[in-house]
């Protein structure tokens, strides 16, 4: 599953819709956050309609089996996203535009972007307080830490990074040295460890968070951890959008 990025996404929506009112926004075609929870991927009129207003964020939204949790599904018009950004007026601050709109009824927004630099990623960058990057432990890890930095240096209004470890295999030397090494070395750097382990792979097949099928496991608990770094004291806020 990468490294880790939907798999964050994901869990981390759902533990904070435990307490908040949470919509997940998937940004990357390949629509793994729309599949894992179940959600249908279509939106009427494509990304296109979506971003220039012709769709309403109301209509394209869609809402989960879990109280609190909202998802704004990609489909396979989220192929051109990069290209339908770049022919908008302030092309950057299109995303953040788009959830002004819906801003009342949510706490949280959890932005799933496809890998890699790109407009998409600027755009979610403008739109957010806090970036979370999953690395996997290898000697290029703090170069794709360093990557995003370079991306939020460019930004109007940077917003906080911090990184943590994905995919962790203890039986590897390269693995046990990044864990004991990358968040004693760089503050950037959580000392919080997502193990590599069977029960995240099962997300593709029970299409579930994990604090639903595995509660009680390292990863469900890693999870729990990383969302009380994230948003450490939430105001309890009840309700939720329905369709």
């Amino acid at each position: 599953m990468g490294v880790g990025k939907t798999t964050t996404a994901v869990n981390l929506a759902w533990e904070a819709s435990r307490a908040c009112r949470v919509l997940l926004w998937d940004l990357d075609p390949q629509g793994a956050s729309t599949y894992l929870l179940n959600v249908k991927p279509r939106v009427k009129g494509g990304v296109t309609a979506l971003l220039r207003g012709k769709t309403e964020m109301d209509a394209a939204i869609r809402s989960t089996s879990y109280p609190n949790l909202d998802v704004l599904p990609a489909d396979e018009t989220y192929r051109a996203l990069d290209l339908v950004l770049d022919a908008a007026k302030k092309s950057t601050h299109r995303i953040a535009k788009v959830l002004e709109s819906v801003s009342s009824e949510y706490d949280v927004f959890i932005l799933d972007c496809p890998p890699g630099a790109s407009l998409v990623a600027e755009n979610a960058l403008h739109a957010a307080d806090l970036v979370v990057v999953p690395l996997v432990p290898s000697p290029l890890s703090v170069r794709s830490l360093n990557q995003v930095n370079d991306i939020v240096a460019a930004s109007d209004r940077p917003p906080k990074v911090f990184a943590f470890l994905s995919m962790v295999d203890r039986r590897k030397l390269v693995h046990r040295t990044a864990a004991q090494t990358l968040s004693r070395d760089n503050p950037q750097v959580i000392d919080l460890v997502l193990p590599s382990t069977v029960i995240i792979e099962r997300m593709g097949s029970e299409r579930a968070p994990i604090g639903i099928y595995a509660p009680g496991t390292e990863a469900a608990r890693v999870f729990t951890q990383l969302w009380k770094h994230v948003y450490p004291a939430p105001k309890v806020k009840r309700g939720s959008r329905h369709e």
